[in-house]
C-alpha cells in the first residue's frame, strides 16, 4: 500500500522557518521524482518544488526561489522542504507528490501525479 505521510506543518510568524518532511512507503522511492505542491484557500493546487530521483536536479517555483530548498534522502525514503523567510502568501496546505515521470512534477501537472500525500497545513501569520 502506497503511503506518503507529510509532517512539519504548523503556525509560524512571518519571517520564520519550517521544515516539512514526507515519509514514503509502498513503492520504490528511489525510482520516483518527488515534489511539493501547495493549495491556498480558494485557489488551485500549485507546484512548489521537485527533485529528480537522485536529487541531482531540482526545480523551484520562482515565488519561493532563494527561500525554499528541496532535498531527499533515499536511504530514509523521505523528501524534505526547508522553508525560510516565510510570508503570509505561503499559507496553504502543502502536499507531497511522487511521479515516475519527473517532468510531470516540474510542469505542475497535478492531474498526472502518481501518488499524493494527504497534506500538512502551513499558516504564516503576518
Amino acid at each position: 500500500q502506497v503511503q506518503l505521510v507529510e509532517s512539519g506543518g504548523g503556525l509560524v510568524q512571518a519571517g520564520g522557518s519550517l521544515r516539512l518532511s514526507c515519509a514514503a512507503s509502498g513503492f520504490t522511492f528511489s525510482g520516483y521524482a518527488m515534489g511539493w505542491f501547495r493549495q491556498a484557500p480558494g485557489k488551485e493546487r500549485e507546484f512548489v518544488a521537485s527533485t529528480t530521483w537522485n536529487g541531482a536536479s531540482v526545480h523551484i517555483v520562482d515565488s519561493v526561489k532563494g527561500r525554499f530548498t528541496i532535498s531527499r534522502d533515499n536511504a530514509k525514503n523521505t523528501v524534505y522542504l526547508q522553508m525560510n523567510s516565510l510570508k503570509s502568501e505561503d499559507t496553504g496546505v502543502y502536499y507531497c507528490a511522487a511521479g515516475v515521470r519527473g517532468w510531470v512534477l516540474e510542469a505542475g501537472r497535478a492531474n498526472d501525479v502518481d501518488y499524493w500525500g494527504s497534506g500538512t497545513p502551513v499558516t504564516v501569520a503576518s
